[in-house]
């Protein structure tokens, strides 16, 4: 019987929720989840709607995958926010994003708490907002202590932009005899990026239908599986059981890293 046949044998949301649950749980689970939470203001123009309330409908998706991610027991969940790219955008949409930003750490932060989870970010967050800045830090500084799922939210984010601020502190170090060009590898690299210390994701999610990644986490996802939806499916209608397919279809592919799977492996 296949995943799709065993939740429409369930009559309930809650039925299917609890049953995909235990099936994800019985299965090995990916260690870091990221997604690239796009189509927010696509679907806000679908409906006739402005872009920023397909950000405030996204941002009310994102309350209900931190709460599935830290109930399937995922130890990391990336959250692609903001990118360095963003700043394009016109000017009231990108008010709107850092307003609703605030407000949902306002709003959320002792639930967060509460459950053990701990807020970290990735990027260049003083360039932000001031207010946005002070809330952030503000939920890093509450939630350092947590043990439970570690949430990283990208904010003013961008892949290329990371790898030259890592070369750049690497060469500075070198040029004043705390490194010696030989001890460049793949790790020191790696703990240069704003992500140092964090597993690389083992499953990257796109919402929106297009097949790229975006500038983001471009070093990190060497071998990452990649999930995209369709292009009708946008973050604001994304949920949990779109989110456990994505990790369903994770759990039934086989990861090889460059090497061959032997005859009667799993």
């Amino acid at each position: 019987m296949n995943f799709l046949n065993r939740i429409r044998q369930r009559k309930t949301f809650k039925e299917h929720n609890k049953v995909t649950m235990d099936l994800i749980r019985s299965r090995p689970l990916p260690r870091h989840v990221s997604i690239i939470m796009d189509g927010n203001g696509r679907w806000a123009e679908r409906k006739g709607l402005p872009r920023a309330a397909g950000h405030r409908q996204g941002v009310e998706k994102i309350r209900e995958i931190i709460k599935a991610s830290a109930e399937l027991g995922i130890q990391y969940l990336t959250l692609y926010a903001f990118s360095t790219e963003n700043w394009k955008r016109p000017k009231e949409e990108i008010k709107a994003i850092m307003s609703l930003l605030v407000e949902y750490l306002r709003r959320e932060l002792d639930e967060l708490h509460r459950n053990n989870i701990k807020i970290v970010t990735i990027g260049n967050i003083a360039s932000l907002p001031e207010i946005a800045y002070e809330e952030i830090q503000k939920s890093i500084n509450t939630t350092s202590a947590n043990t439970g799922l570690q949430v990283n939210v990208a904010l003013n984010y961008g892949g290329r932009l990371e790898i030259v601020t890592a070369i750049r502190e690497i060469s500075r170090k070198v040029a004043n005899n705390e490194l010696n060009i030989s001890d460049i590898d793949e790790d020191l690299v790696s703990n240069h990026l704003y992500t140092g210390g964090i597993p690389d994701p083992d499953l990257l999610i796109r919402t929106g239908g297009d097949k790229r990644v975006s500038n983001f986490l471009l070093y990190q996802i060497a071998y990452t599986e990649l999930w995209f939806s369709d292009a009708t499916l946008y973050w604001p209608d994304f949920n949990v059981k779109h989110y456990l397919n994505a990790i369903y279809d994770f759990q039934n592919r086989q990861r090889r890293y460059g090497g061959v799977i032997e005859k009667g492996e799993n």
